[in-house]
């Protein structure tokens, strides 16, 4: 990495890396510094410490006396500072990792630091100290202040994503960006990498900014049907209207990934462009000389190097050229101008029919392109060639005179880089290659001819060279490698000595810019003055480049088509077929003027006076009445969907109609709306609370006296939903429909959408309802998971369903001591359940994979045995079945015995009992069990005298209807068989066997003791206060 430090300065600053390609990092660095030009170096290791592994070197834009070095981050996080040109510095530790720095276009101490984990950081001096600004900040897309636009010189433009995970434009000023600080001057989010700040404009769009240079845009736009090609585009002087300066302009790939198009600007001279242009698969090179108003083809020089005429005809054949610039600061590109030499243009091409990247040269023109001529390395005239030629061939050494004239016109048949020396007056060319050289080319004749000079003994690998960035020097470093394991070595080239003399006026000429003979150039006539090719002579530093320029008189080459008009056959501005001249006046109001524009606007930066000026420059006229049209209306941040309680900022738009003369109302969709006699009080948006869920229709209408217009907006506000819970069954029946429901809270959240993932299904089924019905098709356990979006909040519950060809299930009663200690949480009852079927595989002998007990919530405390087949039995399904009666009877006997207790804790012994049978005691797919049949009907019979007798003695049961207040405040769990109502209470047989016995004392005490507890549990929770329409 080499530095000159600065305009008019000798001093070099070089640091060296040494990568380690086994350990894949920069194991150390040298820094290097020269105070005569890279005469002499002096090593700077001990000044900045000598363990320090130095990364990256920066050098101020504002005072090239203040350099800044940063150390490697993977070994340390440092700074070093230094005011007096990199003579000494001094160190400061990071608590952060710097990825990139950006420096103040004109307050030399201010920076701002983006580290590695995209958090950007601003410093007041010069980096001693930092303070956080923003996280998650876009890479590359914080800028400075605007000059001219922005008021305080310290706001900093940013694009960050912002904790709603959306990206947004803000801004804020570098010592008071706090989150209340900072400000968005666009409400809604923006696209990720779109944020671009230059000169005076800044851009939130999708496309490629390419030059803001005299007050208007260049920017390249991707159409959807192209791949590797952009529409160019030029805009007015706001930049905000753009019309089309030319199609399918070849883009590529740079080396960080980023876009690169072939649009070259050409230094010293206004309004001339170069592109490169894709036609029919063929690149080709085009030339404009009005800023994109007029394109042709390059002409091919006239001549060949041996001075034949060169047969190519245009349009078949022409010139092109390559029209990369170098993204490497020590090479030239492929194509090179200077400010300082105007009208002299070194590029890389070929000629033919197409761009070739195989048969290529170098090619200089004089006059702003309209002429070229390709670079011969002659040290010789032709004519001298010529002569020793045949002088050799008639002495009979035609091989040797032949092998010299071909060398003596020797082409740049590779790529070279070139390099501009003394304005101008010198170039120096030296190869670009691989392979190690040691001889460079000058000419002082703008490439005419070339002297061939050695810069070095021994050839030299060449990284890259470095001239002073004034250009107006005789001085260049190159610097390489001997080999590829030599220490780097520079290389000091001093072009004194070839200019003999300071040049006099003798030695100057006068050089007409024009366009293919047309002396008026983007509205002038302009005249240069140079030096004379060949003339050896130095300029000097207080060289000052004169230039003669009058207006010309206007004419139709000097203005292009306004926005919305295209260019015909007939060179005609007609309004294109989208576009209403009169939308141009859209925000105009009565009584007020507009420019109503004629097709055509001048060029930017044309200086042309009188002539057609007149004729096509836009006229003012009075602002017509128009009645409302193109009413739109939309959600400041562009959503759709609102939650409940916040504000709703809705912004209305009118494309035509007078705003300060349109009644506008605004119909909120909830029983509210407001009414305003003209659009001002909605510039800035209006804004709505809604009390309540549900989808709304807003409303908005505009009327003047000349019509109206209505803009229709459905808004989703939505409660966020905080708990989910699936409420599915322990056991379901192979390839029988299974009703699964998913209960949300709170209950009235507005519309919702469902995700329902059955198993390992990689898409889900999608509903907007809260129930599904599916069939399973495999046996064994199936997981189920619902999702639940609403607005921008998702929430799932999960749950296993047992599923088999057929199951029997049985009811389970416990001793009363276990309903003092239950209280009633999901975790409690499935813990319980596991001591249940843990106890009963103990004292049965039963496989667990054959039993499963779900608790039920609410009081008394009660259970579900489900018993299931023996895994692999399918096939034997009758012997099955058999097996399952034998395995329902150990069961039965164990319960009715007594057997099945456990202990719930120290001194509480908890005996479990069997209640009743299901609804369906053997349950399977198939028909024709008689006994199954007359078992349900019995069920039904039972469970009848079992209602009948609750709503009988329903007064003297309090807790019945306190169970199902509970499950209403709590998470309204359900739970139970696949055959088993949802809603059917589970209530033992013994608390009705004697319906006298029960004392309403006893009930009442018992059961109201449960419902403090339970009401003490759901105190504390809080209730949304969420409602729907």
């Amino acid at each position: 990495m080499v530095h000159w430090s600065g305009h008019n300065s000798s001093v070099i600053l070089i640091l060296t890396k040494l990568y380690d390609f086994n350990l894949g990092s920069v194991t150390e660095s040298s820094l290097w510094r020269s105070t005569d030009y890279g005469t002499t170096y002096e090593k700077l290791n001990d000044k900045v410490g000598l363990k320090t592994v130095l990364s990256y070197l920066y050098v101020s834009p504002t005072n090239k006396k203040k350099i800044m070095l940063l150390s490697d981050p993977e070994i340390e996080s440092s700074i070093l500072i230094s005011s007096d040109e990199g003579a000494t510095y001094q160190k400061y530790r990071l608590n952060f990792y710097i990825q990139s720095l950006l420096f103040h276009p004109k307050q030399e101490e201010w920076i701002l630091a983006y580290s590695l984990d995209q958090k950007l950081y601003s410093s007041m001096d010069f980096g001693r100290k930092w303070q956080l600004m923003h996280e998650r900040v876009t890479p590359n897309r914080f800028y400075w202040s605007v000059a001219g636009l922005d008021k305080e010189p310290d706001l900093v433009h940013m694009e960050a994503r912002t904790a709603d995970g959306h990206t947004h434009y803000l801004t804020c000023r570098i010592q008071e960006c706090s989150e209340t600080k900072r400000s968005g001057p666009f409400s809604r989010s923006i696209d990720v990498s779109s944020l671009v700040v230059q000169d005076e404009y800044i851009f939130i769009q999708d496309m490629h900014i390419i030059s803001t240079d005299e007050n208007q845009v260049f920017a390249a736009v991707q159409e959807w049907n192209q791949n590797d090609t952009y529409n160019l585009y030029i805009s007015d002087t706001r930049g905000v209207y753009f019309t089309l300066a030319l199609e399918n302009v070849k883009s590529s790939r740079g080396l960080e990934g980023n876009i690169v198009i072939d649009l070259y600007e050409v230094a010293g001279i206004k309004g001339i462009f170069l592109a490169n242009r894709k036609i029919d698969d063929q690149i080709k090179t085009f030339i404009t000389y009005n800023k994109g108003r007029d394109w042709r083809l390059l002409q091919a020089p006239d001549t060949d190097l041996r001075g034949d005429p060169v047969l190519c005809q245009l349009p078949f054949c022409s010139l092109h050229l390559r029209l990369q610039l170098s993204e490497n600061p020590y090479t030239s590109g492929s194509i090179s101008s200077k400010e300082t030499a105007p009208g002299l243009l070194v590029a890389t091409g070929n000629i033919g029919s197409e761009l070739s990247y195989t048969d290529v040269g170098v090619f200089i023109s004089s006059d702003g392109g309209n002429s070229w001529r390709q670079v011969c390395f002659s040290q010789r005239r032709k004519a001298w060639s010529l002569l020793l030629f045949f002088f050799c061939l008639f002495s009979s050494q035609w091989s040797r005179a032949l092998m010299q004239y071909l060398i003596c016109l020797q082409v740049f048949d590779e790529e070279y880089n070139v390099w501009f020396l003394d304005w101008g007056g010198a170039l120096v060319a030296m190869k670009h290659t691989s392979v190690p050289i040691w001889h460079i080319w000058v000419s002082f004749d703008e490439g005419r001819s070339w002297t061939k000079y050695s810069f070095t003994s021994t050839p030299l690998f060449v990284d890259g060279s470095l001239v002073d960035p004034g250009i107006e020097t005789q001085i260049m470093t190159v610097f390489g490698h001997f080999s590829l394991r030599s220490e780097w070595q520079l290389v000091k080239v001093d072009y004194k000595s070839l200019f003999s003399r300071r040049c006099t006026k003798d030695d100057y000429q006068t050089w007409h810019l024009h366009n293919q003979g047309e002396p008026c150039v983007m509205g002038e006539r302009k005249i240069y003055k140079k030096r004379k090719p060949g003339a050896q002579c130095s300029l000097g530093r207080d060289y000052s480049q004169t230039v003669v320029s009058e207006p010309c008189v206007c004419g139709q080459g000097d203005f292009e088509c306004d926005y919305g008009y295209e260019r015909h056959s007939n060179n005609q501005c007609i309004p294109a077929f989208w576009f209403s001249p009169s939308s141009l006046s859209k925000d105009c109001n009565i009584g007020q003027n507009y420019w109503n524009s004629t097709g055509y606007r001048r060029i930017v930066s044309n200086n042309c006076t009188d002539g057609l000026r007149e004729k096509y420059m836009a006229k003012m006229e009075k602002c017509p009445g128009k009645a409302p049209r193109g009413l739109h209306i939309l959600t400041a941040d562009g959503k759709l969907v609102m939650e409940q309680g916040r504000n709703a900022t809705f912004v209305i738009l009118m494309e035509e109609g007078d705003p300060q003369r349109t009644n506008i109302q605004l119909d909120f969709g909830d029983g509210i709306a407001v009414s305003y006699a003209n659009f001002s009080p909605v510039e800035d948006g209006v804004r709505h609370v809604y009390k309540s869920a549900g989808i709304f229709q807003v409303m908005a209408y505009a009327e003047n006296s000349l019509g109206s217009d209505t803009a229709v907006l459905f808004l989703h506000v939505v409660c966020p939903v905080e708990h989910v819970h699936l409420s599915v069954p322990f056991v379901a029946i192979r390839n029988k429909d299974v009703n699964i429901t998913a209960v949300v809270w709170p209950s009235q959240a507005g519309t919702l959408t469902y995700f329902w993932w059955f198993g390992n299904s990689t898409k889900p089924l999608i509903t907007l309802e809260s129930s599904i019905s599916y069939m399973f098709t495999v046996e064994g356990m199936n997981t189920v998971t619902v999702q639940v979006a609403g607005g921008n909040t998702l929430i799932q519950d999960t749950k296993e369903i047992a599923v088999h060809e057929y199951f029997q299930s049985q009811l389970l009663s416990f001793s009363p001591n276990l309903d003092y200690h239950n209280p009633d949480i999901p975790e409690w009852r499935q813990d319980v359940g596991k001591v249940i079927k843990r106890a009963l595989a103990e004292v049965t002998g039963i496989p667990d994979e054959q039993i499963l007990v779900a608790v039920f919530p609410g009081l008394p405390t009660s259970a579900e045995l489900f018993i299931l087949p023996h895994k692999n039995t399918t096939e034997r399904r009758k012997s099955s079945e058999t097996d399952l009666e034998q395995v329902v009877e150990i069961l039965f006997n164990a319960l009715n015995q007594n057997l099945v207790q456990f202990e719930l804790k120290p001194g509480v012994e908890v005996v479990v009992y069997v209640t009743q049978l299901t609804l369906a005691p053997l349950v399977d797919s198939s028909s024709g069990h008689s006994s199954s049949a007359m078992l349900m009907l019995l069920s039904v019979v039972f469970v009848g005298l079992a209602v009948f007798l609750i709503y009988k003695f329903k007064r003297k049961i309090p807790w019945i209807n306190i169970y199902a207040q509970v499950q209403h405040d709590k998470e309204q769990e359900m739970i139970g068989s696949v055959s088993q109502s949802e809603n059917a209470p589970k209530i033992t047989l013994s608390e009705f066997t004697d319906p006298e016995e029960l004392m309403d004392k006893e009930l009442d005490t018992r059961v109201m003791g449960s419902i403090s507890t339970i009401a003490n549990s759901e105190s504390t929770k809080e209730i949304p206060n969420c409602t729907s329409v």
